[in-house]
């Protein structure tokens, strides 16, 4: 579980600081809505980690498509680090507008992080927005 959230919050950070990407959605980063929150009610900050980059519905599915490290798939709980476009994947079965209202733009990715070396994963992550 230390490795879990150690991981996210370097992959977090590493994201906050990306030119292609719009918002990090991570309570363990300072400008989080919820920081104090989080950092008074939670024994580290979690693992997961969402995002969204500047660009459209098809150019965020393709930045997904360049992933090496990353499993495409939707799933919590296990070791290795997933990746998710929860506009076509795990929310799609709800409608643009209940999308919208909950807050999940076309171009938000989701990641439930794992244990693999997190240089590793942020290059994989370097390599598909190299070209956002």
């Amino acid at each position: 579980m230390d490795r879990h959230g150690t991981n996210a919050a370097k992959i977090a950070t590493y994201l906050d600081d990306h030119p292609a990407v719009v918002q990090v959605n991570y309570p363990g980063l300072p400008d989080h809505p919820q920081h104090e929150l989080a950092q008074n009610q939670m024994d580290g900050f979690g693992g997961i980690v969402s995002f969204e980059v500047d660009a459209t519905e098809a150019e965020t599915r393709a930045v997904l498509e360049e992933l090496e490290v990353f499993t495409l798939a939707v799933s919590l709980g296990g070791t290795e680090s997933l990746i998710d476009h929860p506009t076509t994947m795990s929310a799609s079965y709800l409608s643009d507008e209940e999308r919208e209202a909950a807050g999940i733009p076309d171009s938000l990715i989701r990641i439930p992080v794992g244990i693999e070396r997190v240089d590793d994963l942020i290059a994989d992550l370097d390599r598909a927005l190299a070209n956002r």
